[in-house]
């Protein structure tokens, strides 16, 4: 089934201030005892924002129901920036089946060392700067800003790759329908706006 994805930004000015963050699935089964077993579902997290506080001015409104007619609903995903979360440097880069591939990530650990990394497919036009060993090189490689995959012309060997660089996540709005209320004249609510991370 096609991945349906416009390559577009969700206003910035909207989703300054978001309220939300990364989730997990897990599932918990208790005994009688009290006691428990815990399976995780997925390998890497799914964000999840509610945006609907940040419309303040009615310009915006009209700029987000045009979003969201854009995108159909919840039909096409789009490109979200997380300011909790919207940059990595130093980070390391996955070696693909291809060996002239490499994969943008994202590394996070915690004071005892244990980590997450979360693959980056979504980084910003222009904030990708690659090393290889520790130095900054700017030619023989390319960078698909849909995917995070970047390409190098030559094997670089047993080489460290990094990257430093900017990301947006692809989301998609949960629902298709948005619930705006018209309560005064150039006065409205709405219930929650929420937007969910999709995989591409």
């Amino acid at each position: 089934m096609a991945i349906l994805f416009h390559e577009v930004q969700f206003p910035v000015d909207i989703s300054y201030g978001a309220v939300g963050g990364p989730s997990y699935s897990t599932g918990v089964i208790t005994s009688m005892s009290g006691g428990e077993q815990r399976g995780q579902h997925w390998a890497q997290s799914r964000i999840k924002y509610d945006v609907s506080q940040n419309v303040k001015k009615k310009e915006q409104l009209d700029r987000l129901v045009a979003f969201f007619r854009a995108r159909k609903g919840k039909a096409y995903g789009f490109r979200f920036k997380d300011w909790a979360d919207y940059a990595a440097t130093g980070e390391p880069c996955v070696k693909q089946n291809n060996p002239l591939q490499y994969q943008l990530t994202k590394t996070y650990v915690d004071d005892a060392g244990y980590t997450d990394i979360r693959t980056i497919k979504k980084p910003v036009l222009g904030t990708v700067v690659i090393y290889v060993n520790g130095i900054v090189t700017t030619t023989g490689f390319s960078v698909d800003y849909t995917t995070g995959i970047v390409e190098f012309l030559d094997s670089q060997g047993s080489a460290t790759v990094t990257a430093d660089f900017e990301f947006d996540v692809p989301m998609r709005f949960e629902n298709d329908e948005m619930p705006i209320s018209h309560d005064t004249y150039e006065v409205y609510s709405w219930g929650n706006i929420t937007l969910i991370e999709i995989k591409v």
